[in-house]
């Protein structure tokens, strides 16, 4: 059988789709790196905000084309969007032949034999259901690997659907994690992402204690060159967790702490645990005890209770924090959340203006953060060469993978995907970074 993959969504579903192809590989089906030519296309959704069901949509759309086409047999949808409308897409989108909850990754083999013998597989199984253990096959270049820690969130944001879609927090076992950063070092991985919906909380559900700053010790062991760290409760940030990220030279001093918002209100009314002087000390404390530290944040517009003064507030809070990544949505009513039955909401059009003003505020700060970075020498992981832009490109501590912008430089010699060069940062090019390879002297 002859199956393709296509991941749709954060970073958490990436992986799931990893074990899946994992999956299939090992019961003797072919992966392919493009539809065209598939007995099956599994694609796996995202179904968070609008803008992640559209693209989905989009998605099951265009396979659906080929298989009009006759160049695609099957479709089959895993993931949120499948969970969260089960009923929905097989009625309204009669060209998917089977659907996946997000409790059922480990069910994709007998899934596809399933809908290729003619059924209509429709497998849901529990969402709370302790994480599994499960090898991956990387669909991401070899020199950086996700390692997720930890599945579901029992954080409850008034906004957010996620945990009726990926169940309650499940911290894996912590050998478990190591064994498989492990499995990944040795194949090469130099850049390892350490992510779940929150990783602070790690270790709690199993352990009754936070167990983070013990598993980054661990992975600070292997033969990783950068540890990068996503995502991060205000709230749940212990000394220890700071003393570690700050004496661990492999952990990079990038954190993405997701604040959504700072007002007060607001914040209440989302059930988020911290207010703006609890945020403001943390980002002051963090800033002080991790020298060089660079943020990263989620910010929502026209979120309830968010009149003009607390959106003029979020503006003030930004330029006197000076947070140096961070990506803006406007708010997105999903339907199931407390938030939808919120009064003192503005309307869609009004938050997405918000938005963008949001945009125009955090990119003078973008600005002024990358000219302070003007003549400096970076060591920076080499992503590969760019045909179109003539030269290579790569990321520094300061940048994670497809969220954040690149480095592009310049450089005499062949620069392999993967290896650490030093490079001087000389101008900036529609917002990133360029510059040349430093060359190494010898003394």
């Amino acid at each position: 059988m002859k199956v393709s993959f296509i991941s749709l969504g954060c970073a958490k579903n990436l992986v799931n789709t990893e074990q899946m192809m994992a999956l299939c590989r090992d019961a003797g089906m072919e992966l392919l790196s493009e539809p065209d030519g598939a007995d099956a296309v599994v694609i796996n959704t995202c179904g968070f905000i609008d803008s992640a069901k559209s693209e989905a949509i989009d998605t099951i759309l265009s396979a659906a084309a080929l298989k009009e086409a006759g160049r695609v047999k099957k479709i089959l949808v895993t993931g949120c969007l499948s969970q969260r409308y089960r009923e929905e897409i097989l009625t309204e989108l009669p060209e998917v032949d089977g659907i996946l909850g997000t409790g059922s990754y480990g069910e994709i083999v007998q899934a596809l034999r399933s809908v290729m013998a003619g059924d209509t597989p429709c497998r849901f199984g529990s969402i709370h259901a302790p994480v599994e253990e499960l090898d991956r096959v990387l669909a991401t270049p070899r020199h950086y690997a996700y390692l997720r820690i930890a599945e579901g969130c029992d954080n409850h944001c008034a906004y957010c659907v996620i945990p009726s879609l990926r169940g309650r927090y499940r911290s894996r076992r912590l050998p478990n994690i190591v064994a498989e950063a492990e499995r990944l070092a040795d194949a090469g991985v130099r850049e390892c992402i350490v992510i779940a919906q929150d990783i602070t909380r790690y270790g709690i559900d199993l352990y009754g204690e936070r167990r983070l700053p013990e598993l980054l010790r661990e992975l600070c062991r292997l033969n990783f060159h950068w540890v990068r760290l996503h995502y991060l409760y205000p709230d749940e940030i212990t000394d220890e967790l700071i003393d570690t990220i700050a004496d661990e030279p492999k952990i990079l001093k990038y954190l993405d702490l997701p604040i959504q918002h700072c007002n007060d209100a607001v914040l209440t009314a989302m059930n988020r645990r911290a207010d703006k002087a609890e945020l403001t000390a943390l980002f002051q404390k963090l800033r002080r005890r991790i020298p060089g530290l660079v943020l990263r944040t989620s910010l929502i517009t026209g979120l309830p209770y968010e009149d003009e003064a607390a959106f003029a507030e979020l503006c003030d809070f930004l330029r006197d924090v000076r947070i140096e990544r961070a990506g803006v949505f406007p708010y997105s009513p999903e339907e199931g959340t407390p938030a939808t039955q919120m009064p003192n909401r503005v309307d869609t059009a009004e938050a997405e203006r918000r938005a963008e003003l949001v945009v125009d505020v955090q990119s003078e700060i973008m600005d002024a953060f990358n000219d302070s970075r003007m003549g400096s020498v970076l060591e920076v992981i080499c992503d590969g060469f760019d045909g179109q832009a003539m030269s290579y490109v790569g990321r520094s501590y300061a940048e994670s993978p497809d969220i954040d912008g690149r480095i592009y430089f310049t450089a005499e010699r062949e620069v392999a995907a993967g290896e650490f060069v030093p490079v001087r940062i000389t101008g900036v090019m529609d917002g990133e970074l360029t510059g040349e390879l430093e060359e190494e002297t010898e003394d």
